[in-house]
């Protein structure tokens, strides 16, 4: 999936670890990606924590996609900032999917909380 995601290569997004249910993934704050307040625009947050909700709710071999979602921030992200969002799957049925992902820095410290739903297609990935 991550081989045909265009943008989640052109943000730089890092996989660092995948497995049912659950990602880490990692992003590096450029430049290009603060906005007027010299801090990092809320989409690319918002962006990363999207993916690390695409790549999780996906790894069952069930195509599912976003139908809710919601991000919360605590703390501004800096250019040269490293996030990481680690997602948990908090519910799961045949239809829809909830999870939680959670933005940190490289201090590992809280700096936003995303909460997504998606809905279970039923395609598979592989057959």
């Amino acid at each position: 999936m991550y081989n045909r995601d265009a943008f989640s290569q052109w943000l730089g997004i890092e996989i660092i670890a995948i497995k049912k249910g659950a990602v880490e993934l990692k992003l590096k704050i450029r430049e290009e990606m603060t906005n007027g307040f010299n801090i990092a625009h809320g989409g690319i947050a918002f962006s990363l924590a999207d993916s690390a909700l695409a790549f999780s709710s996906n790894t069952h071999n069930n195509q599912a996609v976003s139908v809710e979602t919601s991000l919360g921030f605590s703390k501004p992200l800096q250019k040269g900032d490293v996030i990481r969002a680690r997602s948990k799957e908090l519910q799961l049925s045949n239809k829809f999917g909830r999870y939680l992902i959670e933005l940190t820095n490289q201090k590992d410290e809280s700096v936003a909380v995303f909460y997504g739903t998606v809905y279970r297609t039923g395609k598979k990935w592989i057959e």
